[in-house]
């Protein structure tokens, strides 16, 4: 029987997808299961498994090409009998015993796609030297074209030739397409940079409170909870509190309409190798701390493995960026449309502060609330800031809901 392997269903917020590199030829066998081909949306990638055992018996879409959820790209023939000389294993195999010995090494030293192995092989390219995309660092056929993408040479044509000439020989640009994901962070961040009147306040929070209780009962926290006890899980319910007193931040527009949400769904700006994605943890204000804490665990460890799905980056009513673990000081976020405002969280520094008149150290940490300023007037923004900046000083306010 011919089976037509189609595109899974895509989110709403998706139009389309690309289809990476294919993992078996026409005429092969295929396994229930098996992924057939990586599928890349502008939020995650994706495997795409056989329905069926069988044989490909036809592929109808090319890899590179933009498809729709439900479109057919492939055929299997369920009672059908493999033609193919060698499965993609065999010909990896085949094709790397000719090959240099840093490329003979790729299927043992690390995870590749087979036709990504086979085009190492014959370009004799070290897979130490590729960066891996695919599931689990695997490298796909596309990390191979990026890094063996030739230069695209500009002359460069000095005003005056006679003049340090030595500065301009042997200069050359590398042209690589964006990726889809980057390409809609991209277009998000223009969008929210056009469609928002954004302004951002600033305030200081001394986490000294926050880090006497992590010293006090850290160990304690992750022997009974299995994650330790981070500064996020407070950041997120301090936000949380602040969104109940001011649920216009934690607003969105529709046209004419303001929507305001009866729930916290907060997005956490995750760094994944494929660029910057945002899950959302849903309810936020329900989870405890330490719920919160192994939700962002989960979140990074699929972020860097690329299985965060699409409903894991869906929706979102108010979002927190963390530049502090890189080391950032201060910043602006870009709010993420449709949402109206996002916190900016730092570096914790040791800082000179007034107390009672006297001069101090204090671990110190410099918050931004980024916000639309069409629906949200500064004394929100300011006073939602202010309730965060309470919150982390005082941290029995979270347990009392002052």
């Amino acid at each position: 029987m011919r089976l037509e392997v189609k595109v899974p269903q895509l989110s709403e917020s998706v139009a389309e997808a690309t289809l990476l590199s294919w993992n078996l030829k026409p005429g092969e066998p295929v396994k229930q299961g098996q992924n057939l081909i990586d599928i890349e949306t502008d939020k995650v990638m994706m495997e795409l498994p056989a329905p069926q055992g069988g044989v490909l018996v036809e592929i109808l879409r090319e890899a590179g090409s933009a498809v729709k959820s439900g479109e057919p790209i492939a055929i299997i023939d369920t009672e059908g009998k493999a033609t193919a000389v060698a499965p993609p294993e065999t010909a990896v195999v085949a094709t790397t015993t000719a090959a240099t010995p840093a490329a003979q090494a790729a299927p043992g030293s690390l995870p590749a796609m087979p036709s990504a192995a086979k085009m190492m092989s014959e370009h004799g390219i070290d897979p130490a030297a590729v960066d891996g995309s695919g599931r689990g660092g695997r490298i796909t056929k596309t990390d191979v074209l990026a890094y063996i993408a030739p230069p695209q040479t500009t002359p460069v044509q000095p005003a005056v030739p006679q003049v340090q000439p030595a500065l301009v020989a042997g200069r050359s640009d590398n042209r690589v397409p964006m990726t889809r994901l980057r390409a809609r962070v991209a277009e998000r961040l223009v969008e929210s940079q056009q469609g928002t009147a954004t302004l951002t306040t600033f305030n200081e929070v001394n986490m000294q409170p926050v880090m006497d209780l992590r010293k006090r009962y850290g160990e304690r926290f992750e022997k009974d909870h299995g994650v330790k006890l981070g500064f996020m899980g407070f950041f997120v319910k301090a936000a949380c509190a602040a969104l109940k007193k001011f649920p216009v931040v934690n607003a969105s527009v529709d046209g004419n309409d303001i929507v305001y949400h009866n729930y916290c769904d907060i997005g956490i700006a995750v760094a994944a190798p494929r660029g910057l994605v945002v899950p959302i943890i849903r309810d936020a204000d329900q989870l405890s701390i330490a719920e919160i804490e192994k939700t962002i665990a989960d979140f990074g460890v699929r972020a860097r493995e690329n299985r965060l799905g699409m409903d894991d980056l869906s929706g979102g009513t108010f979002s927190i960026s963390n530049g502090g673990v890189f080391g950032s000081m201060l910043s602006t976020p870009i709010i993420n449309p449709p949402q109206s405002a996002i916190l900016g969280i730092h570096a914790t520094k040791e800082r000179p502060v007034v107390e009672n008149g006297q001069v101090v150290v204090r671990p110190m940490n410099y918050l931004a609330l980024s916000y639309d300023h069409r629906i949200i007037d500064g004394r929100e923004a300011v006073l939602t800031l202010v309730a965060i900046k309470d919150a982390l000083e005082d941290p029995a306010r979270l347990l009392l809901d002052l």
